[in-house]
């Protein structure tokens, strides 16, 4: 089976793209004059904490300009944060070098199915998982940290609320974690710990790190210090109570988790099992399965299989998961 001059041609005229884009970044000069505009609005005004800057100001928008562009396309089109993002999965990664890695890796995924003589027809397929790969690496990560700080969010407050009790204030207990806990929850707290040395009041720095880390006893948490400053009361005892309630939320969720082990294998076995069958007959038998892209009621009938795959995943999903 020969492979099509259609493919061969799109395969080189994106790795093609791909590469200017690549040397364009790396050569690119760095815009002095949008960081020096920044530095004398700084200069000009009030420090960056004492009040939050506005939608569009210069001191809120990054100083790459393609970096501006991708994420306000982004933004536009999907309401994702993609600055967030990043911070929240703790990689040193911007949007143009996502866009480019994805793109890097879309045309390694069609230059693999070419090499492999795939149907044409299954060679966007490729380059379409190729290219998800990034920002499902991202996705996990993000997911894998935030269930660690949780994980550790329990032992800090039992270690903030004893530094409490021997005396110490509360700066002093948030660096005792940046310095004693790993990360992510000691590089968290350390960051509080920073700003309250350049002088950012601690309810913004409680705010802003319940927006990097979506937790909601960590909101609890935030919330219980800022009112513990503002009408006084005994912080440690608080911490002690939130503590005890992470730990038994843990446990409960253990408890779950354990229930619906058989239904989450059983889940991800009927998910899979379809497009590994798929597979196996494509090696065994390719014609056999090509009638499904050649044939008009195959192509109906694959369609309808893709979209009841997204919906037993998405009942499947509804059902084992439960919120605790």
């Amino acid at each position: 089976m020969t492979i099509p001059t259609v493919w061969i041609a799109l395969a080189v005229f994106v790795g093609v793209a791909a590469l200017v884009a690549g040397l364009a970044m790396s050569f690119r000069n760095p815009h002095s004059s949008l960081l020096e505009s920044r530095l004398e609005q700084y200069a000009k005004t009030a420090p960056a904490w004492a009040k939050e800057p506005k939608p569009g100001s210069i001191l809120a928008e990054p100083l790459e300009e393609n970096s501006r562009l991708f994420e306000n396309l982004v933004s536009r089109f999907t309401k994702l944060n993609l600055n967030l993002l990043f911070e929240q999965a703790d990689v040193a990664m911007t949007a143009p070098r996502l866009v480019l890695i994805s793109a890097g890796l879309a045309v390694l995924g069609g230059v693999l199915g070419l090499l492999l003589r795939w149907h044409g027809a299954l060679i966007p397929l490729g380059m379409l998982a190729g290219g998800s790969l990034p920002m499902l690496w991202i996705l996990w990560r993000r997911k894998q940290r935030l269930k660690q700080f949780a994980q550790q969010l329990p032992e800090a407050m039992e270690m903030l609320a004893r530094a409490l009790r021997s005396g110490q204030s509360l700066a002093a207990g948030f660096q005792l974690i940046a310095s004693e806990m790993p990360p992510p929850i000691g590089k968290e707290f350390g960051q509080v710990f920073e700003e309250q040395n350049l002088g950012i009041p601690m309810e913004q720095s409680l705010r802003e790190m319940t927006e990097r880390v979506p937790n909601l006893d960590l909101k609890f948490f935030a919330t219980a210090v800022i009112l513990q400053r503002q009408t006084g009361g005994d912080l440690a005892e608080i911490l002690d109570k939130i503590g005890r309630l992470i730990r038994e939320r843990f446990q409960l969720w253990g408890q779950v988790q354990a229930l619906t082990a058989e239904g989450r294998l059983s889940g991800v076995v009927l998910l899979a099992l379809p497009i590994l069958l798929f597979f196996a007959v494509y090696h065994l038998n390719r014609d056999y399965v090509m009638v499904l892209f050649t044939d008009p009621m195959g192509k109906k009938m694959l369609a309808g299989a893709i979209g009841m795959q997204i919906l037993g995943a998405f009942v499947i999903k509804k059902i084992v998961n439960i919120q605790v």
